[in-house]
């Protein structure tokens, strides 16, 4: 070994101890090793492609070596926390293969992440998808009243991609739905229907926009007090026009197969289009005259 300074609290492995500012204070037991550094014997030697190449395959022993040969199956282990501080050297700052199972990685705890996910569609992910395709976009939780039991709810579904607006009306003869509908839906697509509370009400619907929604007053006012009579629930459907309209019968032996190639795009690829002109094959729903 060619050792360039020895000491009893300090080996420095080279010619450059960056250790050294004037006062000295590296802890005892310091070790500075200016080049590569082998442990066992990688897959890197003879050659390296770390400064620290780690492997828990161990190096060949000496015919006269009488000590246990050295085994483990692990090449590193801490017993405390590890931080990696990437640079632009390589593409990623940490990157992991590899494993005898389908885990290649097993975190015990909670994961925070914030950044984005890719993440491809195994194992549970794509229980989620094959849920999704057969039983529609749903969740599945604890009952929160019946022991032993589970809920499933699922989304909405239909041969569109649609939006609603739903409430209760009380007092007026006006919805008015969300200031961002002018931009999200079909006007024409609009669908409304009211439910009359407490008693039989004549609810009739004189005109829609993607703003407003108006109620004939006619025999819904107190014609002494001037008070509006109506009291109902109402649910508003539209269909968005800020996507392509959806496709509902394609052919194919997957959804991989849709026709629109922007729905494969992940949510922030810079590609994604999902008003594509080349697949606005017109709306799903009007209701034009």
């Amino acid at each position: 070994m060619n050792v360039s300074r020895e000491q009893i609290d300090k080996v420095v492995v080279g010619t450059n101890d960056v250790s050294y500012v004037e006062p000295d204070t590296s802890p005892t037991g310091t070790a500075i090793l200016n080049g590569p550094v082998y442990i066992g014997k990688p897959t890197a030697s003879p050659s390296y492609e770390a400064f620290l190449n780690v492997t828990s395959n161990a190096a060949t022993q000496s015919p006269i070596d009488r000590q246990p040969k050295a085994e483990a199956n692990l090449a590193i282990k801490s017993d405390g926390n590890i931080n990696v501080a990437g640079d632009s050297k390589t593409k990623h700052a940490l990157e992991i293969s590899g494993g005898s199972s389908v885990d290649t990685v097993k975190i015990i705890g909670d994961l925070e992440v914030t950044g984005d996910i890719n993440g491809g569609n195994k194992g549970r992910l794509a229980d989620r998808f094959d849920t999704a395709d057969g039983l529609g976009k749903s969740f599945d939780i604890k009952h929160p009243t019946k022991e032993g039991y589970r809920l499933r709810y699922a989304c909405v579904e239909g041969p569109e991609i649609g939006v609603y607006h739903r409430g209760r009306l009380k007092g007026s003869n006006i919805i008015k739905l969300p200031e961002y509908w002018k931009n999200l839906v079909y006007e024409d697509s609009i669908t409304v229907q009211l439910q009359s509370i407490g008693k039989n009400q004549n609810l009739v619907i004189e005109s829609f926009n993607s703003g407003y929604v108006t109620i004939e007053i006619g025999a819904n006012q107190d014609l002494l007090t001037g008070e509006i009579l109506i009291d109902c629930f109402y649910h508003v459907y539209g269909e968005r026009k800020d996507v392509n309209p959806l496709i509902t019968e394609y052919e194919g032996n997957s959804w991989k197969d849709y026709p629109d190639p922007n729905w494969k795009l992940g949510p922030y690829n810079k590609d994604r289009n999902l008003k594509d002109p080349q697949y606005d094959y017109g709306q799903n729903v009007t209701t034009n005259d």
